[in-house]
């Protein structure tokens, strides 16, 4: 896979890869950016996000488990000095749907994290990679699990 990043003007570059889809990254007003675009290391933890999420969904899917709403919060912790490593990616993926058998959730989940996810075992050289996950049923309630 090759990718091609190009400045633009200032802090600003437009990446794209073999999909041809087009990214702006950006730095924030005080180092020189415009603010607008993503930052680099935004990036990387929404690639994580996207490519845990792609095998979750994919296994749920072949598990015949129906769910109406999914999303992971991602939150980090990042070393003081540079070149500012994440240390510490805690995962909190959220489902919803009236039948999510919770064995088969942590199941997706763990095959993502343990085999298919290729940014979570890059990222998992560096930062300490963590999950937790929430089934919200359709009536409300809601179960978490660490």
């Amino acid at each position: 896979m090759n990718a091609k990043v190009k400045w633009v003007e200032k802090m600003q570059f437009v990446g794209n890869g073999p999909s041809k889809h087009t990214l702006v990254m950006d730095a924030h007003p005080e180092v020189g950016g415009e603010d607008s675009g993503v930052r680099p290391m935004e990036l990387l933890l929404i690639g994580l996000g996207g490519c845990t999420g792609m095998d979750v969904v994919s296994l749920l899917n072949k598990m015949r488990v129906k769910f109406t709403h999914f999303e992971i919060e991602i939150k980090s912790e990042r070393d003081t000095v540079h070149p500012k490593v994440f240390k510490k990616i805690r995962l909190n993926y959220i489902i919803k749907g009236n039948e999510i058998p919770e064995d088969k959730l942590k199941k997706a989940i763990e095959l993502s994290q343990q085999r298919y996810c290729s940014a979570g075992a890059m990222l998992g050289k560096t930062a300490e990679l963590d999950y937790t996950y929430s089934i919200i049923k359709s009536n409300g309630s809601m179960q978490n699990a660490d």
